[in-house]
């Protein structure tokens, strides 16, 4: 119950879906959670139902493509909180479209949330994590960052844009002698809004549920929490020794 305690965790995207798990996971585990989200209604009910049961929380609405916005939301905790050790670069959009009839617009669109997000989030992160003696930074890439999917050209692009970024930062860190690790989370299709409302535009959600279930070897897509555990792994101090490592929570999908 105190694998974080003591520590002050930023989560971009925390109203729902896995952001939500991490908050909620995070905040059982001691920390004190920053939520930020464009969904001002269940961000800041999050955060209330966080603080009435005896955590500590706040919620900030970011646009996480907006420069400005990160260091509205990095001073804010600071001043909140006196401290920020965690950043959980979180906050991603799902765009379909092969490489063929994908539109420069929807390209454009995505990345500024799943690449230039990220890219921001670390940057600030690791700014301000310095300042206060090192932590952890945990960036969500996704099995899409590892394999190709025809359908996914721009998505493609973008987790695996992440998943060396934190490579890149993570050697910078260890070299700059600053005491932050940063790491990718790597999940397979989780059952979230951002998955379910997809399916919805697809067809069929319970056929298409069906779908990615047999896709998994294990036999079912996954739950927010299965990804939430591995994060707060990687924010704590028992993985001390990692640093530019690739957790994959797949149900097996990359192992075939």
């Amino acid at each position: 119950m105190n694998r974080l305690i003591d520590k002050v965790a930023l989560v971009t995207g925390g109203a729902m879906g896995i952001g939500e798990a991490c908050v909620r996971l995070m905040a059982k585990e001691g920390a004190a959670v920053a939520i930020s989200d464009l969904n001002i209604s269940r961000g800041s009910a999050l955060a209330e139902e966080i603080n009435c049961a005896g955590g500590a929380a706040l919620f900030l609405e970011q646009d996480v493509g907006d420069e400005a916005a990160w260091r509205r939301v990095v001073d804010a905790i600071v001043e909140r909180f006196g401290r920020l050790n965690i950043v959980v670069n979180n906050a991603g959009l799902g765009i379909g479209g092969d490489v063929e009839h994908a539109t420069l617009d929807d390209w454009h669109r995505l990345m500024r949330v799943n690449l230039d997000g990220v890219f921001l989030g670390t940057k600030y992160g690791v700014q301000t994590i310095r300042r206060f003696g090192g932590g952890s930074i945990v960036n969500l890439s996704s099995i899409e960052g590892l394999v190709g999917d025809p359908n996914l050209a721009a998505y493609n692009s973008s987790k695996g844009g992440v998943r060396l970024l934190t490579k890149s930062a993570a050697l910078y860190c260890a070299k700059a002698g600053y005491n932050i690790r940063v790491n990718s989370v790597h999940p397979g299709y989780i059952w979230t809004p951002m998955v379910e409302h997809y399916l919805e535009a697809t067809g069929d959600v319970e056929a298409g549920r069906k779908a990615l279930n047999a896709m998994h070897p294990v036999g079912h897509i996954g739950e927010p929490n299965d990804i939430a555990y591995g994060v707060v792994y990687l924010a704590s101090d028992e993985s001390k020794f990692m640093t530019g490592a690739e957790l994959v929570i797949d149900g097996g999908y990359t192992a075939q």
